[in-house]
């Protein structure tokens, strides 16, 4: 079960992943300027920010393994699409699809965590699997980057979409909605006024609010630093090639797992709230050095990258805060809405940053405003969090 559910969000990981290694080939080779290849995480969050409310109900209605199991068709489509793509309007096209078709993958972790898990054992279920799952991030750095440069950008897209079929089967043979020995679920026949009514409780519920507020950025700031701009940075700035920058983009995956393992422990030191409220803040000092350090040397870059990567970790301690808010006939819906902030804050930032590159000049200045632009946010969310009703 913990295997099915931790591949599936790997493969989730490695989708949203997947462009930063091979972007400078990608705008070469589709055309695609700063801007373009921001619109290409932007779309594929796009459409999980639209699908997160029928996934929502989906998930309460006919649970997460037909759920999974359908969506993943429409992974395996998109995955293959963009890999035959000829200009930047099919490829965004491409990553849209792929994007509806990982949808559910994590919310659908975290309700069936929920529902084998209580308590402490709930923070180390989600962790684990978390942790596990950025085996999709590791491939989508030095791995992709050496199977591009076998197979080209291309072949190595259509193997992704092969492999994110054969998990699909993995998740179908060994999910389940259910422990061993409780009564199985049957599809919840709700009208459309319940369902609607069900949705409106959920954005009732008191402390909802603030930790939307933070979660809108905390995981948006790591995912685009990884899944997208690190990766032109470290080409444009310093000048390294596919396989270094793979190299970097795997250290700094590598880095994000080990701060997920750190996630209880600190916990239990610090407390909830505080854990994550500190984390967030070595993370903003990480991009505000980034930002105000003119020809900052490269290794210094690389560790400054890889801190923010391992103190990202703190998204998780949001979810199970924002999980623990909802009965559970609303637990879908719920931690759909939580995951609605995340999903909104990771469209959005990479095409700001885009725009910022774009407006200040594809260059050392231009990433520099890039950093700053990301430290921002998550400071006005680490605020929302700490100032907003608790309920």
């Amino acid at each position: 079960m913990a295997f099915a559910l931790a591949a599936m969000t790997a493969a989730s990981q490695f989708h949203r992943a997947a462009i930063g290694v091979v972007a400078p080939e990608l705008a070469a080779d589709l055309g695609l300027g700063p801007a373009g290849l921001g619109m290409a995480n932007t779309v594929f969050f796009g459409a999980l920010l639209m699908a997160q409310l029928p996934v929502g109900v989906a998930l309460d209605r006919i649970g997460p393994r037909r759920l999974v199991a359908s969506l993943t068709v429409l992974a395996v489509l998109g995955s293959a699409a963009q890999a035959l793509a000829q200009d930047g309007p099919q490829f965004l096209a491409a990553r849209f699809v792929l994007g509806l078709g990982c949808a559910a993958s994590f919310m659908s972790a975290v309700v069936l965590s929920g529902r084998w898990h209580r308590g402490p054992a709930l923070t180390r279920a989600i962790t684990g699997i978390y942790a596990w799952s950025q085996a999709g991030i590791l491939a989508a750095g030095a791995p992709l980057a050496v199977i591009s440069g076998l197979l080209d950008w291309r072949g190595a897209f259509l193997m992704s979409a092969v492999l994110t079929g054969l998990i699909g089967a993995v998740w179908w043979r060994f999910a389940a909605d259910d422990p061993p020995g409780t009564p199985q679920r049957t599809a919840s026949r709700e009208s459309l006024t319940e369902v609607l009514a069900g949705q409106f409780r959920v954005w009732a519920t008191p402390g909802l609010i603030r930790i939307l507020a933070l979660h809108t950025f905390a995981y948006a700031v790591m995912a685009t630093l990884l899944a997208l701009w690190a990766g032109p940075y470290l080409h444009d700035v310093f000048g390294l090639d596919a396989a270094v920058r793979g190299a970097v983009l795997l250290a700094m995956g590598l880095a994000v797992p080990a701060g997920q393992l750190v996630v209880p422990p600190l916990e239990r030191m610090l407390g909830r709230e505080r854990a994550i409220v500190a984390s967030a803040l070595v993370v903003v000092a990480t991009m505000l050095v980034l930002a105000a350090w003119p020809a900052l040397p490269l290794a210094m870059a690389v560790l400054l990258l890889m801190l923010s990567c391992f103190f990202s970790a703190y998204p998780i301690l949001l979810v199970t805060q924002g999980r623990g808010l909802f009965p559970e006939h609303l637990v879908g819906r719920g931690v759909t809405t939580v995951n609605l902030a995340q999903v909104l804050g990771s469209a959005a930032l990479p095409a700001l940053v885009g725009w910022a590159v774009a407006v200040v000049g594809v260059g050392e200045a231009g990433y520099r405003a890039g950093f700053l632009l990301m430290g921002a946010s998550l400071a006005m969310g680490i605020v929302g969090y700490r100032t907003l009703p608790r309920g």
